[in-house]
């Protein structure tokens, strides 16, 4: 997010809030310049009140890149960081995650490097097992009131990630059909992702009775 979102997000909220570091989409394996911005990205989240930072980097072989993960570390603390779903790109997900532990990331994101969080629970479980609490280990994919209960249960996980989105119309009422911003891939031009306050009340309740 840019810094005003995170400024007015930080005045709304009482919850922590976690700041994703991603100079583009794609892959993980960055120029010199983007690890510019990356740290750049950093600073200005900490001046503007993260409570936390989430990023992910990858070498072209895809194992963790440890020497910018120790860099990027060392510009967000003290702050917590999560290392987000790169991981579910990884070569080898059982050695990736002994590498995070080492660097000193708290949290690792993942599909259990499936499609979905659902699709990859075995190895969630697995790795939830030999994280052995030295990482948190956090299911993120897919995951909606529907496969919730059965995630946490099955991944034995105290923590997971979702969207929680719902589709909102535009309040447009003059709409060009002949245009489209960038948007004919994706979403329809006149349709907005938004949280969905029901799907989290309904999200925590069933963590809640879980955990």
């Amino acid at each position: 997010p840019h810094p005003g979102l995170l400024q007015v997000v930080k005045q709304c909220v009482r919850v922590p809030v976690f700041v994703m570091i991603r100079p583009r989409g794609g892959d993980f394996l960055y120029s010199d310049r983007e690890v510019e911005v990356m740290k750049a990205d950093i600073r200005l989240a900490k001046l503007h009140g993260a409570d936390g930072l989430v990023f992910g980097a990858l070498t072209e072989d895809g194992r963790i890149d440890t020497e910018l993960c120790t860099a990027l570390l060392a510009v967000c603390r003290p702050l917590p960081v999560t290392f987000h779903r790169a991981f579910d790109m990884v070569h080898d997900p059982l050695v990736a995650l002994e590498t995070l532990i080492s660097l000193g990331f708290e949290r690792v994101l993942t599909s259990g490097c499936d499609s979905s969080a659902l699709e990859g629970l075995s190895l969630i479980k697995r790795l939830a097992e030999q994280a052995k609490g030295r990482i948190v280990v956090v299911p993120g994919g897919g995951i909606t009131e529907r496969n919730l209960q059965r995630i946490l249960e099955g991944s034995t996980a105290s923590e997971f990630h979702c969207s929680a989105r719902s589709a909102r119309d535009s309040g447009m009422k003059f709409r060009n059909p002949n245009v489209a911003m960038g948007a004919s891939f994706s979403a329809p031009e006149y349709s907005i992702k938004v949280a969905d306050v029901a799907k989290v009340r309904t999200l925590n309740a069933i963590a809640k009775n879980i955990l």
